[in-house]
């Protein structure tokens, strides 16, 4: 969720029914002294706007959306923190909207519609657009997510919807096709720096009364994974904890104890990252599945891409694993599209599960050495032609050059397996795919033997 639960929500008669939150700019309105430092340090603007380059470009759609006050519903798809709620304010301030906010956690078709109409009788009445901005709109049902459609259809309202889940499949196709997405990527760690230095110093924020030194300030951006709000309640934790110390210095311990959690000596961009990646492979490569737990954990505390930890584990199904365990490749595909679908943290019991799965699968490094020794031949320029029987006959004149003319079909012959010949002759006697006697490539390994002497006839 883009907002802690309830921070915008104001009560009604109806129990356990939020109104809809209204108000131009009431997100950004609430800065007051005890508002949380994330409020606080909401930016205003969209050039205040951390990260998104591509999104904050010169011509690009929300900037003309923005600097050019147009009425186009958003889809803003983005991991928690990277400024979906943000951009919705900004939206309303910047055009001078009404501002009307519906959490999809809360909110029925009957809000939804209360809102709808709300925002037409501002239209008709006081020709007034509204900005409603719908949070984790993947959690709505397809009725609600329907509600939305005539507001969005007849521009009574431009609809900003924001979710942290893959839209194709959540967001119903109508709703999809008649507004814009815009995807949003997890800030880097300098963005993070850049987000924890400017409320450092802001009069906004805490205005220049603490110093953090440079190691309690990485251990925070470690920690943020790329979330600005995160990295802004971490760094209002251990100013806190600074405080209570009689301090205005957060160094790492202090840090330490105000995030509960101990610094991991890590870098994504240095000797840790490539160490740690390292062992990981190596361990589930060795089979030692406890050991590949750690260095995932270290990894995942450390806030390491968790894209990165599942192009890694895909790579090492076939890498390590291929046809000893055909299902290893299968797993590791479905852990990636998970990161994808689902995002972090959830999604760190797909890498586990992958993880394991692959540590203990049978391993064999058969493909790896075929597919090297095949490379080796080409590089080495032994790329003869093509037999004649095996090239492409079906364009005019290819019969008159004795294109396919002695090519056996495979399901024609016993087996399903033709002896003729498919390599060029200047690899013809090169055994590239030996496979091991380990899981289940020993199958393979008894069928694929069987095959050959078939093909070549010996």
């Amino acid at each position: 969720m883009d907002e802690p639960d309830g921070l915008f929500d104001t009560p009604v008669d109806t129990p356990g029914k939020p109104a809809p939150r209204t108000g131009a700019g009431s997100l950004a309105g609430n800065t007051h002294s005890s508002a949380p430092l994330a409020v606080r340090m909401r930016p205003r603007t969209l050039d205040e706007l951390v990260g998104q380059a591509q999104l904050r470009a010169p011509g690009s759609p929300l900037r003309q959306l923005i600097e050019g006050d147009q009425s186009m519903s958003l889809l803003l798809w983005g991991p928690p923190g990277t400024g979906k709620t943000t951009i919705a304010a900004i939206l309303s301030q910047q055009t001078d909207r009404r501002f009307v906010e519906v959490s999809a956690v809360s909110a029925g078709v009957k809000e939804v519609r209360a809102a709808i109409d709300g925002a037409r009788s501002e239209l008709v009445n006081a020709g007034r657009e509204t900005v409603l901005f719908v949070d984790e709109v993947h959690r709505f049902s397809k009725a609600q997510q329907d509600a939305l459609l005539p507001g969005v259809e007849n521009r009574w309202v431009t609809l900003v919807a924001a979710t942290t889940e893959n839209p194709f499949f959540s967001v119903i196709s109508p709703l999809l096709s008649r507004s814009l997405l815009l995807r949003l990527e997890s800030l880097t760690d300098d963005d993070v720096r850049r987000v924890l230095d400017d409320a450092l110093g802001d009069e906004r924020g805490l205005g220049g009364r603490f110093t953090v030194e440079p190691e309690a300030l990485d251990h925070l951006v470690r920690l943020a994974g790329g979330d600005a709000r995160r990295s802004l309640t971490y760094l209002e934790a251990a100013t806190g904890a600074a405080l209570a110390r009689g301090s205005d210095v957060v160094d790492l311990s202090v840090a330490e104890t105000a995030v509960d959690q101990a610094a991991v000596r890590y870098d994504r961009q240095g000797d840790q990252h490539y160490d740690v990646t390292s062992a990981f492979i190596k361990s589930i490569r060795g089979s030692d599945a406890d050991a590949a737990m750690h260095y995932l954990a270290r990894m995942m505390e450390a806030g390491e891409d968790p894209r990165f930890i599942a192009r890694r584990l895909v790579i090492l199904a076939s890498e390590d694993i291929g046809l000893a365990d055909p299902t290893a490749l299968t797993t590791a595909v479905a852990a990636a599209q998970a990161v994808q679908l689902i995002g972090m943290p959830e999604a760190s019991f797909n890498l586990a599960h992958a993880t394991i799965a692959l540590a203990v699968a049978p391993k064999s490094n058969a493909v790896t050495l075929a597919l090297a020794a095949a490379t080796a031949d080409v590089r080495a320029g032994k790329i003869g032609p093509v037999p004649s029987h095996l090239r492409d006959a079906h364009y005019s004149g290819a019969k008159k050059l004795g294109h396919g003319a002695t090519y056996k079909y495979s399901h024609d012959e016993p087996y399903g397996v033709a002896e003729q010949q498919y390599a060029p002759d200047v690899v013809l006697d090169r055994d590239y795919y030996r496979p091991t006697s380990l899981g289940a490539e020993a199958h393979v390994k008894e069928r694929w033997e069987r095959i050959r002497r078939l093909i070549r006839g010996s």
